[in-house]
Protein backbone atom coordinates (compact mmCIF):
# COMPACT_ATOMS: atom_id res chain seq x y z
CA UNK A 1 0.00 0.00 0.00
CA UNK A 2 1.27 3.54 -1.00
CA UNK A 3 1.37 6.10 2.38
CA UNK A 4 -0.40 9.25 2.34
CA UNK A 5 2.98 11.18 1.92
CA UNK A 6 4.06 9.43 -0.96
CA UNK A 7 0.70 9.71 -2.77
CA UNK A 8 1.30 13.29 -2.26
CA UNK A 9 3.91 13.78 -3.31
CA UNK A 10 3.25 11.88 -6.47
CA UNK A 11 0.13 13.95 -7.26
CA UNK A 12 2.23 17.33 -6.64
CA UNK A 13 5.22 15.80 -9.11
CA UNK A 14 2.59 15.08 -11.44
CA UNK A 15 1.01 18.81 -11.51
CA UNK A 16 4.64 20.20 -12.07
CA UNK A 17 4.87 17.77 -15.26
CA UNK A 18 1.70 19.20 -16.42
CA UNK A 19 2.27 22.89 -15.77
CA UNK A 20 5.69 22.05 -17.78
CA UNK A 21 3.29 19.95 -20.69
CA UNK A 22 0.97 23.31 -20.28
CA UNK A 23 3.93 26.22 -20.88
CA UNK A 24 5.10 23.47 -23.83
CA UNK A 25 1.66 23.67 -25.70
CA UNK A 26 1.20 27.65 -25.06
CA UNK A 27 4.31 28.72 -26.61
CA UNK A 28 3.16 25.97 -29.29
CA UNK A 29 0.18 28.15 -29.67
CA UNK A 30 1.76 31.50 -29.47
CA UNK A 31 3.95 29.98 -32.57
CA UNK A 32 7.22 29.35 -31.22
CA UNK A 33 9.30 27.35 -33.27
CA UNK A 34 9.67 23.58 -31.42
CA UNK A 35 13.65 23.92 -32.02
CA UNK A 36 16.25 26.34 -33.40
CA UNK A 37 15.19 27.25 -37.34
CA UNK A 38 19.25 25.66 -37.99
CA UNK A 39 17.23 22.59 -37.99
CA UNK A 40 19.96 21.00 -35.61
CA UNK A 41 19.61 20.20 -31.83
CA UNK A 42 23.14 20.82 -30.06
CA UNK A 43 23.64 20.23 -25.87
CA UNK A 44 24.91 23.68 -25.65
CA UNK A 45 24.91 26.72 -27.95
CA UNK A 46 28.13 28.57 -26.73
CA UNK A 47 27.15 31.79 -28.63
CA UNK A 48 25.28 34.77 -26.83
CA UNK A 49 24.60 37.09 -29.83
CA UNK A 50 24.28 34.83 -32.60
CA UNK A 51 20.72 33.21 -33.89
CA UNK A 52 21.62 29.49 -32.05
CA UNK A 53 21.19 31.26 -28.66
CA UNK A 54 18.26 30.35 -26.29
CA UNK A 55 17.50 27.51 -29.39
CA UNK A 56 19.05 24.76 -28.09
CA UNK A 57 19.20 22.69 -24.82
CA UNK A 58 21.33 24.52 -22.48
CA UNK A 59 23.67 28.48 -23.30
CA UNK A 60 24.71 30.66 -21.50
CA UNK A 61 21.95 31.78 -19.40
CA UNK A 62 21.30 28.17 -18.27
CA UNK A 63 22.80 29.20 -14.93
CA UNK A 64 20.15 31.61 -14.68
CA UNK A 65 17.73 29.57 -14.57
CA UNK A 66 19.28 27.18 -11.86
CA UNK A 67 19.81 30.27 -9.61
CA UNK A 68 15.91 30.49 -10.39
CA UNK A 69 15.33 27.14 -8.84
CA UNK A 70 17.58 28.00 -5.88
CA UNK A 71 15.37 31.14 -5.19
CA UNK A 72 11.94 29.61 -5.42
CA UNK A 73 12.94 26.70 -3.31
CA UNK A 74 13.86 29.36 -0.63
CA UNK A 75 10.64 31.53 -1.54
CA UNK A 76 8.86 27.41 -1.11
CA UNK A 77 9.99 27.89 2.43
CA UNK A 78 8.91 31.37 3.23
CA UNK A 79 5.55 30.99 2.06
CA UNK A 80 4.69 27.28 2.32
CA UNK A 81 6.83 26.14 5.13
CA UNK A 82 4.94 23.12 6.31
CA UNK A 83 3.54 22.10 2.60
CA UNK A 84 5.01 18.88 0.80
CA UNK A 85 8.32 19.09 -0.98
CA UNK A 86 6.41 18.46 -4.55
CA UNK A 87 3.66 21.06 -3.94
CA UNK A 88 6.71 23.79 -3.37
CA UNK A 89 8.40 22.16 -6.56
CA UNK A 90 4.64 22.82 -8.25
CA UNK A 91 5.11 26.06 -7.24
CA UNK A 92 8.26 26.85 -8.52
CA UNK A 93 7.51 24.65 -11.98
CA UNK A 94 4.17 27.73 -12.09
CA UNK A 95 6.19 30.46 -11.45
CA UNK A 96 8.88 29.18 -13.77
CA UNK A 97 6.60 28.52 -16.39
CA UNK A 98 4.75 31.60 -16.35
CA UNK A 99 7.64 33.67 -16.41
CA UNK A 100 9.11 31.56 -19.71
CA UNK A 101 5.14 32.68 -21.31
CA UNK A 102 5.35 36.13 -20.30
CA UNK A 103 9.61 36.12 -21.52
CA UNK A 104 8.17 34.86 -25.07
CA UNK A 105 5.63 37.17 -25.70
CA UNK A 106 6.27 40.24 -28.13
CA UNK A 107 6.35 43.03 -25.06
CA UNK A 108 9.27 41.29 -23.14
CA UNK A 109 10.94 40.02 -26.73
CA UNK A 110 10.89 43.97 -27.93
CA UNK A 111 12.00 45.01 -24.54
CA UNK A 112 15.10 42.45 -24.05
CA UNK A 113 15.88 44.20 -27.91
CA UNK A 114 15.76 47.54 -26.93
CA UNK A 115 16.76 47.68 -23.47
CA UNK A 116 19.93 44.96 -23.61
CA UNK A 117 22.35 43.70 -24.89
CA UNK A 118 19.98 41.08 -26.97
CA UNK A 119 19.45 43.27 -30.12
CA UNK A 120 18.62 40.18 -32.26
CA UNK A 121 16.63 38.18 -29.97
CA UNK A 122 14.22 36.41 -31.09
CA UNK A 123 12.80 34.50 -28.10
CA UNK A 124 13.31 30.70 -27.09
CA UNK A 125 12.46 27.66 -29.11
CA UNK A 126 9.60 25.42 -27.29
CA UNK A 127 12.89 22.67 -26.62
CA UNK A 128 15.37 25.66 -24.86
CA UNK A 129 12.06 27.21 -22.80
CA UNK A 130 11.34 23.46 -21.46
CA UNK A 131 14.65 22.99 -20.99
CA UNK A 132 15.03 26.40 -18.72
CA UNK A 133 11.86 24.95 -16.79
CA UNK A 134 13.76 21.43 -16.62
CA UNK A 135 17.37 23.42 -15.36
CA UNK A 136 15.06 25.55 -12.99
CA UNK A 137 13.97 22.37 -11.14
CA UNK A 138 17.15 21.05 -10.80
CA UNK A 139 18.32 24.19 -9.16
CA UNK A 140 15.61 23.75 -6.54
CA UNK A 141 16.51 19.81 -6.40
CA UNK A 142 19.89 21.12 -5.13
CA UNK A 143 18.82 24.19 -2.91
CA UNK A 144 16.65 21.26 -1.16
CA UNK A 145 19.79 18.62 -1.30
CA UNK A 146 22.88 21.34 0.07
CA UNK A 147 23.14 23.57 3.26
CA UNK A 148 22.32 27.14 2.45
CA UNK A 149 25.49 28.08 2.07
CA UNK A 150 26.97 26.00 -0.37
CA UNK A 151 23.67 27.04 -2.92
CA UNK A 152 24.57 30.91 -2.11
CA UNK A 153 28.45 30.10 -3.01
CA UNK A 154 27.06 28.33 -6.27
CA UNK A 155 24.89 31.00 -7.48
CA UNK A 156 27.86 33.75 -6.36
CA UNK A 157 30.24 31.88 -8.61
CA UNK A 158 27.79 31.27 -11.35
CA UNK A 159 26.98 34.95 -11.37
CA UNK A 160 30.96 36.00 -11.69
CA UNK A 161 31.72 33.50 -14.03
CA UNK A 162 28.78 34.47 -16.41
CA UNK A 163 29.18 37.84 -16.17
CA UNK A 164 32.86 37.87 -16.78
CA UNK A 165 32.56 35.54 -19.39
CA UNK A 166 29.60 36.27 -21.37
CA UNK A 167 28.93 40.36 -19.27
CA UNK A 168 25.76 38.81 -18.59
CA UNK A 169 24.20 36.98 -15.82
CA UNK A 170 21.06 37.10 -13.98
CA UNK A 171 21.26 40.34 -11.95
CA UNK A 172 22.50 41.90 -14.85
CA UNK A 173 19.10 40.84 -17.05
CA UNK A 174 17.14 41.50 -14.46
CA UNK A 175 18.49 45.13 -13.84
CA UNK A 176 18.60 45.91 -17.54
CA UNK A 177 15.22 44.60 -18.09
CA UNK A 178 13.79 46.62 -15.09
CA UNK A 179 15.84 49.52 -15.20
CA UNK A 180 18.37 49.73 -18.34
CA UNK A 181 21.97 51.44 -17.14
CA UNK A 182 23.28 53.22 -20.56
CA UNK A 183 26.41 52.12 -19.31
CA UNK A 184 26.16 48.61 -18.53
CA UNK A 185 24.56 48.22 -22.13
CA UNK A 186 27.65 50.08 -23.91
CA UNK A 187 29.89 47.35 -21.77
CA UNK A 188 27.64 44.46 -22.24
CA UNK A 189 28.16 45.13 -26.12
CA UNK A 190 31.78 44.86 -26.24
CA UNK A 191 31.69 41.03 -26.63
Amino acid sequence: MVSPDRRSGQFWLTIAFAILLVQIVTEHLMGRLWICSCGTIKLFEPGVNTPGNSQHLADWYTPSHIIHGFLFYGLGLLVLRKAAFGKRLALATLIEAAWELLENSPIIINRYRSATMAIGYEGDSILNSAMDTVFMALGFLFAARMPVRVTVVVAILFEIFTGWLIRDNLTLNVLMLVWPVEAIKTWQGGI
